[in-house]
Protein backbone atom coordinates (compact mmCIF):
# COMPACT_ATOMS: atom_id res chain seq x y z
CA UNK A 1 0.00 0.00 0.00
CA UNK A 2 1.55 3.39 -1.00
CA UNK A 3 0.57 6.61 0.06
CA UNK A 4 1.09 9.93 -2.02
CA UNK A 5 2.41 12.91 0.13
CA UNK A 6 0.57 16.13 -1.09
CA UNK A 7 2.55 19.66 -0.91
CA UNK A 8 0.71 21.73 0.90
CA UNK A 9 -1.31 23.81 -1.09
CA UNK A 10 0.13 27.67 -1.42
CA UNK A 11 -1.62 31.18 -1.30
CA UNK A 12 -2.05 32.12 -4.78
CA UNK A 13 -0.39 35.22 -6.18
CA UNK A 14 -1.94 37.45 -8.31
CA UNK A 15 -0.31 39.01 -11.24
CA UNK A 16 0.53 41.84 -9.28
CA UNK A 17 2.91 39.93 -7.06
CA UNK A 18 0.00 40.58 -4.03
CA UNK A 19 -1.56 37.60 -2.27
CA UNK A 20 -4.65 36.64 -1.98
CA UNK A 21 -6.90 36.38 0.92
CA UNK A 22 -6.00 32.76 2.63
CA UNK A 23 -9.02 30.79 4.27
CA UNK A 24 -9.02 30.60 7.92
CA UNK A 25 -7.12 33.44 7.88
CA UNK A 26 -8.85 36.91 8.65
CA UNK A 27 -8.20 39.87 6.34
CA UNK A 28 -7.37 42.93 7.53
CA UNK A 29 -9.16 46.23 6.42
CA UNK A 30 -8.18 49.73 5.93
CA UNK A 31 -9.94 52.14 8.04
CA UNK A 32 -10.16 54.72 6.53
CA UNK A 33 -12.51 56.76 8.51
CA UNK A 34 -10.41 56.49 12.05
CA UNK A 35 -7.07 57.80 10.11
CA UNK A 36 -9.14 60.50 8.64
CA UNK A 37 -10.50 61.53 11.80
CA UNK A 38 -6.93 60.99 13.22
CA UNK A 39 -4.97 63.34 11.22
CA UNK A 40 -8.54 65.59 11.64
CA UNK A 41 -7.59 65.53 15.26
CA UNK A 42 -4.07 66.21 14.99
CA UNK A 43 -5.15 69.60 12.70
CA UNK A 44 -7.12 70.58 15.67
CA UNK A 45 -4.65 70.07 18.14
CA UNK A 46 -1.40 70.91 16.05
CA UNK A 47 -3.13 74.31 15.13
CA UNK A 48 -3.44 76.09 18.15
CA UNK A 49 0.25 74.74 19.40
CA UNK A 50 1.32 76.20 15.95
CA UNK A 51 0.09 79.89 16.87
CA UNK A 52 0.56 79.46 20.87
CA UNK A 53 4.67 79.59 20.04
CA UNK A 54 4.75 81.52 17.02
CA UNK A 55 2.28 84.42 18.39
CA UNK A 56 4.68 84.35 21.71
CA UNK A 57 7.68 85.42 19.17
CA UNK A 58 5.81 88.45 18.33
CA UNK A 59 6.46 91.89 18.92
CA UNK A 60 3.12 93.27 20.33
CA UNK A 61 3.16 96.18 18.30
CA UNK A 62 2.62 93.61 15.28
CA UNK A 63 0.20 91.38 16.95
CA UNK A 64 -2.61 92.78 15.05
CA UNK A 65 -0.97 94.10 12.10
CA UNK A 66 0.59 90.43 10.98
CA UNK A 67 -1.62 87.36 9.96
CA UNK A 68 -2.10 85.00 13.05
CA UNK A 69 -0.72 82.05 11.07
CA UNK A 70 2.40 83.44 9.51
CA UNK A 71 5.35 83.07 11.73
CA UNK A 72 7.63 86.67 12.19
CA UNK A 73 9.95 87.71 9.76
CA UNK A 74 12.18 89.47 12.65
CA UNK A 75 10.94 86.78 16.21
CA UNK A 76 11.51 88.23 19.62
CA UNK A 77 12.17 86.75 23.00
CA UNK A 78 11.27 90.16 24.44
CA UNK A 79 7.73 88.67 25.75
CA UNK A 80 9.71 85.71 27.60
CA UNK A 81 11.90 88.60 28.71
CA UNK A 82 8.70 90.60 30.21
CA UNK A 83 7.28 87.52 31.70
CA UNK A 84 10.18 86.29 33.71
CA UNK A 85 10.44 90.05 35.17
CA UNK A 86 7.06 89.88 36.27
CA UNK A 87 7.60 87.63 39.32
CA UNK A 88 7.28 84.26 37.24
CA UNK A 89 9.59 82.81 39.54
CA UNK A 90 7.53 83.30 42.53
CA UNK A 91 4.50 82.25 40.42
CA UNK A 92 6.33 79.41 39.97
CA UNK A 93 7.46 78.26 43.01
CA UNK A 94 3.97 78.96 44.51
CA UNK A 95 2.95 76.08 42.03
CA UNK A 96 5.82 74.01 43.32
CA UNK A 97 4.66 74.02 46.50
CA UNK A 98 1.01 73.83 45.81
CA UNK A 99 1.54 70.47 43.45
CA UNK A 100 4.02 68.94 45.84
CA UNK A 101 2.13 69.86 49.24
CA UNK A 102 -0.88 68.04 47.57
CA UNK A 103 0.39 65.27 45.63
CA UNK A 104 2.36 63.45 48.39
CA UNK A 105 0.22 63.60 50.96
CA UNK A 106 -2.75 62.76 48.79
CA UNK A 107 -1.00 59.65 47.35
CA UNK A 108 0.46 58.66 50.46
CA UNK A 109 -3.16 58.66 52.49
CA UNK A 110 -4.60 57.17 49.20
CA UNK A 111 -2.61 54.23 49.60
CA UNK A 112 -3.42 52.92 52.86
CA UNK A 113 -6.86 53.87 52.41
CA UNK A 114 -6.66 51.42 48.90
CA UNK A 115 -4.93 48.67 50.89
CA UNK A 116 -7.33 48.84 54.40
CA UNK A 117 -10.00 48.33 52.07
CA UNK A 118 -8.95 45.77 50.13
CA UNK A 119 -8.03 43.76 53.37
CA UNK A 120 -10.51 44.63 55.50
CA UNK A 121 -13.50 44.57 52.48
CA UNK A 122 -15.77 42.69 54.85
CA UNK A 123 -16.34 44.87 57.29
CA UNK A 124 -19.30 47.42 57.23
CA UNK A 125 -17.25 50.47 57.84
CA UNK A 126 -14.53 50.05 55.62
CA UNK A 127 -17.37 49.16 52.78
CA UNK A 128 -19.32 52.51 53.25
CA UNK A 129 -15.68 54.69 53.34
CA UNK A 130 -15.54 52.84 49.86
CA UNK A 131 -18.64 54.24 48.95
CA UNK A 132 -18.12 57.99 50.16
CA UNK A 133 -14.49 57.68 48.07
CA UNK A 134 -16.46 56.64 45.44
CA UNK A 135 -19.15 59.13 45.88
CA UNK A 136 -16.43 61.68 45.55
CA UNK A 137 -16.25 61.08 42.08
CA UNK A 138 -19.63 62.34 41.31
CA UNK A 139 -18.98 65.63 43.05
CA UNK A 140 -17.45 68.01 40.97
CA UNK A 141 -15.15 70.65 41.85
CA UNK A 142 -17.56 73.72 40.53
CA UNK A 143 -20.56 72.35 43.16
CA UNK A 144 -18.42 72.42 46.05
CA UNK A 145 -16.83 75.67 45.73
CA UNK A 146 -18.79 78.08 48.23
CA UNK A 147 -18.86 75.32 50.98
CA UNK A 148 -15.00 75.14 50.32
CA UNK A 149 -14.64 78.47 50.41
CA UNK A 150 -16.65 79.11 53.98
CA UNK A 151 -14.55 76.32 55.43
CA UNK A 152 -11.60 78.00 54.53
CA UNK A 153 -12.71 81.49 55.94
CA UNK A 154 -13.75 79.61 58.95
CA UNK A 155 -10.57 78.16 59.29
CA UNK A 156 -8.49 81.71 58.97
CA UNK A 157 -6.82 79.96 55.73
CA UNK A 158 -7.67 82.46 53.08
CA UNK A 159 -5.22 83.87 50.79
CA UNK A 160 -2.67 81.77 51.53
CA UNK A 161 -1.44 78.35 50.06
CA UNK A 162 -2.59 75.91 52.16
CA UNK A 163 -6.23 77.01 51.20
CA UNK A 164 -5.04 75.81 47.69
CA UNK A 165 -2.95 72.57 49.41
CA UNK A 166 -5.96 71.05 51.49
CA UNK A 167 -8.82 70.95 49.03
CA UNK A 168 -6.94 69.92 46.82
CA UNK A 169 -5.88 66.79 48.72
CA UNK A 170 -9.45 66.45 49.47
CA UNK A 171 -10.37 66.49 45.38
CA UNK A 172 -7.45 64.00 44.49
CA UNK A 173 -8.22 61.26 47.28
CA UNK A 174 -11.10 59.14 45.46
CA UNK A 175 -10.11 58.96 41.91
CA UNK A 176 -6.27 58.11 43.46
CA UNK A 177 -8.19 55.48 45.73
CA UNK A 178 -10.05 53.65 43.05
CA UNK A 179 -7.07 53.22 41.05
CA UNK A 180 -4.63 51.86 44.28
CA UNK A 181 -7.28 49.61 45.20
CA UNK A 182 -8.05 48.14 41.54
CA UNK A 183 -4.30 47.51 41.37
CA UNK A 184 -4.20 45.51 44.95
CA UNK A 185 -6.64 43.77 44.39
CA UNK A 186 -4.94 42.10 41.60
CA UNK A 187 -1.44 41.51 44.04
CA UNK A 188 -2.54 37.01 44.66
CA UNK A 189 -3.72 36.60 48.19
CA UNK A 190 -0.85 33.87 48.84
CA UNK A 191 1.60 36.51 48.76
CA UNK A 192 -0.23 38.24 51.90
CA UNK A 193 -0.56 34.84 53.74
CA UNK A 194 2.92 34.36 53.07
CA UNK A 195 3.71 37.22 54.61
CA UNK A 196 1.69 36.74 57.83
CA UNK A 197 2.88 33.62 58.30
CA UNK A 198 6.45 34.93 58.68
CA UNK A 199 5.36 37.30 61.35
CA UNK A 200 5.47 40.29 59.61
CA UNK A 201 2.54 42.90 60.69
CA UNK A 202 0.04 44.89 58.61
CA UNK A 203 2.47 48.20 58.16
CA UNK A 204 5.66 45.80 57.17
CA UNK A 205 3.05 44.11 54.45
CA UNK A 206 2.32 47.56 53.36
CA UNK A 207 5.43 48.91 52.35
CA UNK A 208 7.55 45.94 51.72
CA UNK A 209 5.30 43.90 49.82
CA UNK A 210 2.05 46.20 48.53
CA UNK A 211 3.89 49.03 47.75
CA UNK A 212 6.91 47.58 45.36
CA UNK A 213 3.73 45.25 43.36
CA UNK A 214 1.89 48.63 42.45
CA UNK A 215 4.63 50.92 41.97
CA UNK A 216 3.13 51.74 38.38
CA UNK A 217 -0.44 52.61 40.16
CA UNK A 218 1.28 54.72 42.54
CA UNK A 219 3.16 56.59 39.77
CA UNK A 220 0.33 56.70 37.28
CA UNK A 221 -2.07 58.63 40.37
CA UNK A 222 1.04 60.78 41.11
CA UNK A 223 1.31 61.97 37.59
CA UNK A 224 -2.51 62.66 36.87
CA UNK A 225 -2.85 64.12 40.45
CA UNK A 226 0.68 66.75 39.77
CA UNK A 227 -1.02 67.49 36.29
CA UNK A 228 -4.38 68.37 37.76
CA UNK A 229 -3.26 70.59 40.52
CA UNK A 230 -0.66 72.23 38.11
CA UNK A 231 -3.31 73.58 35.63
CA UNK A 232 -5.83 74.32 38.51
CA UNK A 233 -7.48 77.59 38.31
CA UNK A 234 -10.55 77.76 40.02
CA UNK A 235 -9.20 77.42 43.86
CA UNK A 236 -6.73 80.46 43.07
CA UNK A 237 -8.89 82.40 41.74
CA UNK A 238 -11.60 81.77 44.79
CA UNK A 239 -9.38 81.21 47.65
CA UNK A 240 -6.33 83.77 47.11
CA UNK A 241 -6.05 87.39 46.72
CA UNK A 242 -2.85 88.71 47.10
CA UNK A 243 -0.22 88.51 44.02
CA UNK A 244 2.45 87.04 46.15
CA UNK A 245 -0.24 83.94 46.46
CA UNK A 246 -0.78 83.25 43.11
CA UNK A 247 0.15 80.27 40.84
CA UNK A 248 1.18 80.41 37.29
CA UNK A 249 -2.39 80.02 35.15
CA UNK A 250 -3.92 82.64 37.62
CA UNK A 251 -0.57 84.51 37.13
CA UNK A 252 -1.87 84.98 33.38
CA UNK A 253 -3.91 87.61 34.42
CA UNK A 254 -0.94 89.81 35.15
CA UNK A 255 -0.64 90.40 31.57
CA UNK A 256 -4.46 92.17 31.38
CA UNK A 257 -4.55 95.55 31.33
CA UNK A 258 -7.52 98.03 31.77
CA UNK A 259 -7.69 98.53 27.86
CA UNK A 260 -6.38 96.07 26.20
CA UNK A 261 -4.67 92.30 26.89
CA UNK A 262 -0.65 91.41 25.82
CA UNK A 263 -1.31 88.86 23.85
CA UNK A 264 1.71 87.85 22.74
CA UNK A 265 3.20 88.13 26.84
CA UNK A 266 0.00 85.94 27.83
CA UNK A 267 0.80 83.08 25.16
CA UNK A 268 4.95 83.09 26.31
CA UNK A 269 3.87 82.94 29.58
CA UNK A 270 1.45 79.99 28.40
CA UNK A 271 4.74 78.35 26.93
CA UNK A 272 6.57 78.89 30.03
CA UNK A 273 3.53 77.43 32.22
CA UNK A 274 3.61 74.37 30.13
CA UNK A 275 6.62 73.43 29.93
CA UNK A 276 7.26 71.59 32.97
CA UNK A 277 4.06 69.83 32.24
CA UNK A 278 5.53 68.65 28.72
CA UNK A 279 8.38 67.17 30.60
CA UNK A 280 6.85 65.25 33.62
CA UNK A 281 4.33 64.00 30.44
CA UNK A 282 7.48 62.69 28.46
CA UNK A 283 8.77 60.88 31.00
CA UNK A 284 6.00 59.34 32.28
CA UNK A 285 3.41 59.26 29.28
CA UNK A 286 4.02 55.12 29.49
CA UNK A 287 3.28 55.11 32.87
CA UNK A 288 0.00 57.04 32.73
CA UNK A 289 -1.44 54.89 30.04
CA UNK A 290 -0.39 51.67 30.83
CA UNK A 291 -1.46 52.45 34.86
CA UNK A 292 -4.75 53.95 34.04
CA UNK A 293 -5.42 51.26 30.97
CA UNK A 294 -4.57 48.30 33.64
CA UNK A 295 -6.46 50.16 36.53
CA UNK A 296 -9.51 50.00 35.47
CA UNK A 297 -9.09 46.92 32.36
CA UNK A 298 -8.42 44.49 35.37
Amino acid sequence: MTTTLTEPRRPQQTGHGERRHTPGRPARRRNWVGGLAGWLWLVVVAVPLYWTLITSLKAQSRYYASNPLVPSADPTLDNYRLVIESDFLRYFLNSVVVTAGAVIPAVVFSFMAAYAIVRGWRMRLLRAVNGLFLMGLAIPLQATVIPVYLIIIRLNLYDSLLALILPSIAFAIPLSVLVLANFIRDVPKELFDSMRVDGATEWTTLWKLAAPLTRPAILTVTIFNALTIWNGFLLPLVLTQSPDRRTLPLALWTFQGQYGVNVPAVLAAVVLTTLPVLVLYAFGRRQLLSGLTAGFSR
